[in-house]
């Protein structure tokens, strides 16, 4: 474990938003119109270009065919051309209120997505009965796509927080889908501290599902039943970022609470210690126990001090960064950053290998089938940002 202080896209088809370095007009000095250079801690200069503009998004999915999908935390999703210019909304998905952090989340492809069209869509659901209080849902629906945007139908509830809380924070909702088929879902704490180590709910959690939304029997809490059997690990704070490295490995970042954000190398029931154990302490002062005082919690393979606030997360495997390969990537909010972490063979340790900053809060991170890194910004007007290697 190392103190980090202040200082798989390749499936799909190798056309697509690869295109949006033809498609964007060139200038003068032979980088496309509109781009400026970022240089990052580790001395590295990248070309930063921006494709599109919207309205707080939150996460980028890739298509097939090589277009794209945003959503946007007030609901709307958009469809992308190749270039990466908005080609038409996509109708059809849920009815979301966007409170505080909770509204319109993850939109991920279903490993068949190919043959059957279908997808995942997390989001924040309100109580029937009760407005104040919340939880997210995820949802499975088929996506038809046409020129010009596209419709979710079929749509199908097939995970929920357990138990709705008051409060506006804390959601999580990010998911993937591991190499053996199985749907991994983020689900945080929700503001609460206490249920993160509390069976008899889910927040806090990482759930792991069969790909319709049942349960497998080999889950390693699946003997207690109920909303126990669906969990895969607890002691999590705010989970905002999960994803496999081409080791079959799972790796989630999550928010810590004053300061001691992590990287988790996630293993099958282990328990990763929030509230009992954090690198961070409380945000009125109070001191929390490190992870070293506790080792029967699993520790993070890196945490960060003053606090990052990671977004997104991608493993990155692209040929466009060669030397990058297995580097984590993380979107920083609070830090304005784009993140890198060289990952170890073992899982046991990580390192910040840079950061790169152009002032603006990093939501998303996405690798395209050209080996681009591209990123959402935070907040109304955050842009789709596509980012490359500077000319030799």
């Amino acid at each position: 474990m190392r103190e980090l202080k202040a200082v798989s896209a390749a499936a799909l088809l190798a056309t697509g938003i690869a295109l949006a370095a033809c498609a964007t007009p060139a200038s003068a000095e032979g980088a496309p119109k509109g781009s400026f250079n970022v240089t990052g801690s580790d001395g590295v200069t990248l070309v930063a270009t921006p494709l599109e503009t919207f309205n707080s998004p939150w996460a980028m999915a890739l298509l097939p065919d090589g277009r794209a999908v945003v959503t946007e935390k007030g609901g709307t999703i958009w469809l992308l051309k190749a270039d990466g210019t908005k080609a038409g909304k996509i109708t059809g998905g849920p009815k979301v209120q966007s409170r505080g952090q909770g509204g319109l989340g993850d939109f991920i492809l279903h490993p068949d997505f190919a043959e059957t069209g279908e997808v995942y869509i997390s989001y924040v659901e309100r109580d029937a009965s009760n407005d104040a209080l919340s939880g997210a849902a995820v949802e499975i629906a088929k996506l038809t796509l046409r020129e010009a945007g596209g419709a979710l139908s079929e749509r199908r509830v097939i995970w929920r927080q357990f138990p709705k809380v008051e409060g506006n924070g804390h959601y999580g909702h990010r998911m993937v889908v591991s190499p053996d088929g199985h749907l991994f879902i983020t689900s945080g704490e929700r503001q609460k501290f206490t249920p993160a180590q509390d069976m008899g709910g889910n927040l806090g959690k990482i759930v792991r599902l069969n790909l319709d939304g049942s349960v497998p029997e080999d889950n390693p809490f699946a003997a207690d039943g109920g909303v126990a059997a669906e969990v895969w690990t607890l002691g999590h704070r705010n989970p905002l970022g999960i994803a496999f490295d081409n080791m079959g490995r799972l790796w989630e970042q999550e928010m810590g609470p004053r300061h001691g954000d992590e990287l988790n190398l996630i293993i099958r029931g282990q328990n990763y210690g929030y509230p009992v154990v954090s690198n961070g302490k409380h945000y009125d002062g109070t001191p929390i126990p490190d992870h070293d005082t506790r080792p029967e919690f699993a520790a993070p393979s890196a945490y960060w001090v003053p606090a990052i606030s990671p977004g997104g997360l991608e493993i990155y495997y692209g040929g466009m960064f060669p030397d990058w390969a297995g580097n984590a990537f993380i979107g920083g909010l609070s830090s304005q950053a784009l993140i890198r972490v060289e990952l170890d063979e073992e899982g046991a340790g990580a390192a910040e290998g840079g950061r790169y900053s152009w002032g603006k809060r990093i939501r998303e991170v996405e690798e395209g089938p050209d080996g681009a890194i591209y990123v959402l910004e935070d907040r109304e007007g955050g842009r789709l940002v596509r980012l490359t290697p500077t000319a030799d």
